[in-house]
């Protein structure tokens, strides 16, 4: 029987034997869930030039569309910050099921409803309540799986979620390519698909047995008037948050994600403009520019996935803090490397990939490490405030980025100048606690 167990363990897979078919069952439906998301997210990034040059007029120069472009993006990012902070308290009350029907639903019609606008502010509207669901839905998917699956092998769960953004950019990258050169509209359009993907979810997943217990409770809290633990149960969960006891991970996990945010979407986001750039500075033209952008998502996010998969082992080995430092060294070193150290298209695509695994694989981290921090009762709540608390000051970061891309001349410079952030992160890193090996409270 030892031999057997010591078999199964050494094997690079012997875990996935350790799994029930349910347990994959809610990693599927939570990872198709994050790669509709993340597709829908992507899909302003790809088809910003287009679709902003059509709705301010012909009359606009490339600085005006620029500008409003960034108000677009902004107000998305906000919308997905309200989104991830109420459906993530909602999630805790409602439940992780309920609350993943309601978002994905939401991004799905609101982002088919983008092909219909006809002014940027129309689009920056419709791209706010996209957000509401895109920042709900990530939320209540990883506390769902963080829930259901053994405390040991949590981590690689975490990182097996997070991998389904890279197959959602990739995605939207595809639908960019072949269908983006027809209109911009008909993009937006295919964005709408994933809203039947909510019947699987209703039909299919239960709630977490945690959360049914907590909710238990919670019931019985609110009929007694006293009752052993009944006090913090009765509370807001917002509230919950910042008690003695959880004030200190609610602050130092909301300064890693803003961190990680303002890096994505002050920088990465904008690698598709670019590349755009340097190739119209080569001298193609408007088609060819595009098909480069989407190559460019292409490579980068084929590097991502290795960065996804990579991180929950290592930090299972290393540990949480340590795996966080080793991809902010990553991301600070590979920005201007790539964009500042290079001399054309090719060399910029060659080291892509490489970019992808840090700047991109990072995000990994979160749907590992935060459930972690935080009891089942506040779960949710915890999650999604300190991943989308971070987004709010990310959309206001936004404006300032316009204004460090007019200093700089360059979306390439700009995005290396706005990587510098990552050294921010290794400084919290400090104050952040290890969870690894222990089990959810």
């Amino acid at each position: 029987m030892n031999v057997a167990i010591n078999e199964r363990k050494g094997s690079l897979f012997g875990w996935t034997r350790e799994v029930t078919r349910y347990q994959w069952l809610v990693l599927l439906v939570g990872w198709l869930g994050w790669v509709f998301d993340s597709m829908d997210g992507t899909l302003f990034s790809l088809v910003q030039q287009p679709s902003m040059t059509e709705l301010m007029g012909a009359g606009a120069d490339a600085a005006t569309v620029a500008l409003y472009s960034r108000i677009v993006l902004a107000v998305m990012l906000l919308g997905w910050a309200v989104g991830g902070i109420a459906f993530g308290a909602l999630a805790d009350y409602i439940g992780r099921t309920r609350a993943l029907v309601a978002t994905v639903l939401i991004y799905s019609i609101f982002t088919g409803l983008s092909a219909a606008a006809h002014s940027w502010m129309q689009l920056s509207a419709y791209r706010f309540l996209t957000g509401l669901g895109l920042g709900g839905e990530w939320a209540a998917g990883a506390a769902l799986i963080a829930e259901v699956w053994p405390n040991h092998l949590r981590a690689k769960a975490g990182a097996l979620l997070q991998s389904a953004a890279a197959f959602g950019y990739f995605l939207a990258a595809l639908i960019n390519l072949y269908i983006g050169v027809y209109s911009w509209r008909y993009v937006y359009l295919v964005g709408a698909l994933p809203a039947v993907f909510v019947v699987t979810i209703r039909l299919l997943v239960k709630e977490p047995e945690a959360w049914l217990a907590v909710r238990a409770k919670r019931k019985m809290a609110a009929a007694l008037q006293t009752s052993q633990g009944g006090e913090e149960l009765r509370r807001f969960t917002l509230r919950e948050l910042f008690n003695p006891k959880l004030r200190r991970d609610t602050l130092v996990a909301s300064g890693l994600a803003f961190v990680v945010l303002l890096a994505l979407w002050g920088a990465t986001v904008w690698i598709p403009a670019a590349v755009r750039e340097m190739a119209a500075h080569a001298g193609f033209d408007l088609k060819t520019q595009s098909r480069y952008a989407s190559f460019g998502v292409m490579l980068l996010n084929g590097g991502s996935l290795v960065g996804y998969l990579s991180f929950g082992p290592l930090a299972d080995k290393l540990g949480r803090r340590a795996t966080f430092l080793l991809y902010f060294i990553g991301g600070v070193v590979m920005f201007p490397t790539t964009f500042l150290l290079t001399s054309g298209l090719t060399q910029v695509f060659i080291l892509l990939p490489i970019l992808g695994i840090f700047t991109l694989g990072v995000t990994s981290g979160f749907p590992i490490y935060l459930p972690e921090l935080f009891p089942t009762y506040v779960r949710t709540t915890g999650v999604g405030f300190c991943y989308n608390l971070g987004r709010i000051f990310t959309a206001g970061s936004v404006f300032g980025i316009g204004f460090v891309a007019a200093l700089f001349g360059s979306e390439a410079r700009t995005a290396s100048a706005v990587s510098m952030i990552y050294i921010l992160g290794m400084v919290l890193v400090i104050f952040a606690r290890e969870t690894k090996g222990k089990a959810l409270e």
